[in-house]
C-alpha cells in the first residue's frame, strides 16, 4: 500500500489531504470548517479524531516555512 499526505500552502491558500493507494480518503475543507471523508458510501466508515484541528494549524507553519525558503533561495 502507498500512504499519502499532502500538506501545503501558498500566499493565500492551504491544503491538507490524506490518501491511500492513489485514492483520496480525507481532506480539510477550510471553507466549510470541517474534515471531509472522500470515500464512497459502501466503504467502511472511520474517523480521524483531531485531524481537522491539526490541519487548521498547518497553513500557519507552512507559510512561515515558505517565507523563510523564499528569502533563503
Amino acid at each position: 500500500h502507498i500512504d499519502l499526505l499532502i500538506s501545503g500552502c501558498s500566499d493565500s491558500d492551504g491544503v491538507d489531504m490524506y490518501g491511500l493507494d492513489g485514492e483520496e480518503m480525507w481532506y480539510a475543507d477550510f471553507n466549510k470548517g470541517e474534515g471531509v471523508m472522500a470515500l464512497p458510501p459502501f466503504a467502511d466508515p472511520f474517523t480521524f479524531p483531531g485531524l481537522y484541528e491539526q490541519a487548521v494549524c498547518n497553513p500557519g507553519l507552512c507559510k512561515t516555512n515558505l517565507a523563510i525558503n523564499i528569502k533563503a533561495y
